[in-house]
């Protein structure tokens, strides 16, 4: 592993010390420069000495009483050198400050008190996503699937749009993050290992030990599979992030199904996500729990990405699809027909609906599929991570 060159950003003084003897005790990078306030325009001294040292990493510290001058620090240094990564330190018991972080630019969140494994760690997975990216090309896509409440199909859609995704494309896998997993059961499964099992084990992931985790359908579709009981503690969002960032580098398509799950892991995966699926049925209880749904995971700053689904669709007179936006407050992406009997069949036989290859839902998720990776072909993405502005 080459030695990288690192210059740290911290206001206090204390720790701007403790970070440089860490950084320097890894053996694989070396601290070129550190700074004792954050720059806050393009055009401060900060910035210039930052840019000036030209370093591989810029480590930035985040202080609990004061987050938003380095949050905003990180997004300039991000702008001003989009090739170098950005670090941030901080206290993992604040999601709401990793995401901050993650849309500002930083590629990496790294808890505080630091310790040299920690950064040596980060180290590790940069220089090994440089080469996967030269060697590999751009990390996959992540599609989110939700429902607006209970009982509206989100598990049908995110097993039957992964298996559309694998079908058309490959190297597809499909996480089951509801709070009980059914997908193993759509897809007609026995998976040996859970999502739990691979956040047990991100000390040692890799990608071998990534596809031992997962369980593999007939098609080819990779499920790593949900929780078969209720979960009593559930992983933390550091946990989740970790996990992620294997899975976009190994899969060109993760399909997420978050069910009916609300808490904080399911708004960084809509933050992470490129598309969130927000599926709904045409009626008022749906629609209104799917404004409330929209609602909640916008707080964070994704409601550009939430897209409605109606599933068990069928034409209402006096109610358009415009109405339907109107009363989700999510712009219309897609519409599922109302085949209740194929459907309920389908999982009872654990045949999902795109292995019935003719029928008009196969067309239907094959189409869903086509809309969401249309641009795929002809637009070159570029690189990206858990913790880099896309």
């Amino acid at each position: 592993m080459p030695e990288l060159s690192v210059v740290i950003v911290a206001a206090d003084n204390e720790q701007r010390t403790v970070l440089q003897v860490l950084v320097d005790g890894t053996s694989v990078a070396r601290t070129v420069h550190t700074c004792a306030s954050f720059p806050v325009a393009a055009t401060d001294p900060v910035a210039r000495r930052v840019r000036a040292a030209n370093p591989d990493v810029t480590l930035v510290d985040i202080p609990a009483d004061n987050p938003p001058l380095a949050l905003r620090a990180i997004e300039l240094l991000r702008q001003e050198m989009p090739d170098s990564a950005v670090f941030a330190i901080g206290n993992l018991n604040q999601p709401q400050i990793i995401v901050n972080a993650m849309r500002a630019g930083a590629r990496e969140f790294i808890e505080r008190p630091t310790t040299t494994t920690d950064l040596l760690e980060a180290f590790v997975r940069l220089t090994a996503a440089q080469r996967r990216v030269r060697q590999e090309g751009p990390r996959g896509k992540v599609f989110a699937v939700v429902n607006a409440k209970g009982g509206s199909g989100a598990t049908t859609v995110a097993v039957n749009l992964a298996l559309a995704l694998q079908s058309a494309h490959g190297q597809t896998a499909l996480v089951d993050l509801a709070p009980l997993g059914h997908a193993a059961l759509h897809l007609n499964v026995k998976p040996v290992f859970s999502v739990a099992d691979a956040t047990r084990n991100l000390h040692r992931m890799d990608s071998s030990l990534l596809e031992s985790f997962m369980t593999r359908h007939s098609g080819g579709l990779q499920l790593m599979a949900g929780a078969n009981v209720p979960a009593a503690i559930d992983p933390s969002t550091a946990e989740f992030v970790r996990l992620f960032d294997m899975l976009v580098t190994h899969y060109r398509y993760v399909v997420v199904d978050l069910s009916t799950r609300f808490d904080a892991c399911s708004r960084l995966i809509a933050n992470l996500s490129e598309c969130v699926l927000l599926v709904a049925c045409a009626d008022v209880a749906s629609l209104w729990s799917a404004a409330r749904v929209q609602q909640y995971l916008g707080e964070t700053g994704s409601r550009e990405r939430v897209r409605l689904v109606l599933n068990r669709f069928r034409k209402v007179p006096g109610f358009s699809e415009a109405d339907a936006e109107t009363a989700a407050g999510a712009k219309l992406l897609w519409r599922v027909p109302n085949q209740y009997f194929a459907v309920s069949t389908a999982i009872d036989r654990g045949t999902p609906l795109m292995e019935q290859s003719h029928t008009e839902l196969a067309r239907c998720f094959a189409g869903l599929a086509n809309e969401l990776t249309r641009n795929d072909a002809d637009t070159k993405r570029a690189a990206w991570s858990l913790f880099k502005t896309v």
